[in-house]
C-alpha cells in the first residue's frame, strides 16, 4: 500500500513538473515576422520611433527598417533569433548600431539599442 502511494505520488509530481514545463515555448523566429513599431528611448536626438519588418525565409530571417519620411526600407545588416532573443545590426543615420529584443507577450517586446537605450517593439496589427 506504501509503495502504490509512494508510485502515484511520483507520478502526479512527474505530470505537473512536464505540464508546467511544456507551458513554457520558446519562440519560433515566426514570432518577429511582421510590421513592428520600435520606439528607442531618450536618446540624445530624443525618443525615437522606427518603423521594422522581419521576415524568415528558408530558416534566414531577415530585417528591414524605415529610417526617414520618404518611406523607403533598408535593409538591416543581420538579424539573428537565438530562443527568445531577437539581435539586429544596422546602420541608420550614418551610426552602426544593434538592437536586442525579448519576448515580453504576443504583441509586445522589449530590449535595448546598443545596450544603452531602453527599446519597446510593438507589433503592428
Amino acid at each position: 500500500m506504501r509503495k502504490l502511494l509512494f508510485n502515484t505520488l511520483g507520478l502526479l509530481i512527474t505530470l505537473s513538473a512536464t505540464f508546467a514545463l511544456s507551458s513554457f515555448t520558446t519562440p519560433s523566429p515566426e514570432y518577429y515576422e511582421g510590421k513592428w513599431e520600435v520606439t528607442v528611448f531618450d536618446t540624445p536626438q530624443g525618443t525615437a520611433t522606427i518603423p521594422m519588418r522581419f521576415e524568415t525565409a528558408d530558416g534566414k530571417t531577415k530585417g528591414y527598417f524605415i529610417e526617414d519620411a520618404s518611406g523607403t526600407e533598408k535593409e538591416m545588416t543581420s538579424v539573428s533569433i537565438t530562443g527568445d532573443n531577437l539581435v539586429a545590426y544596422f546602420n541608420i543615420t550614418g551610426y552602426d548600431v544593434y538592437l536586442s529584443l525579448v519576448k515580453k507577450d504576443e504583441d509586445v517586446s522589449r530590449g535595448s539599442l546598443m545596450d544603452m537605450f531602453n527599446a519597446e517593439g510593438k507589433r503592428v496589427k
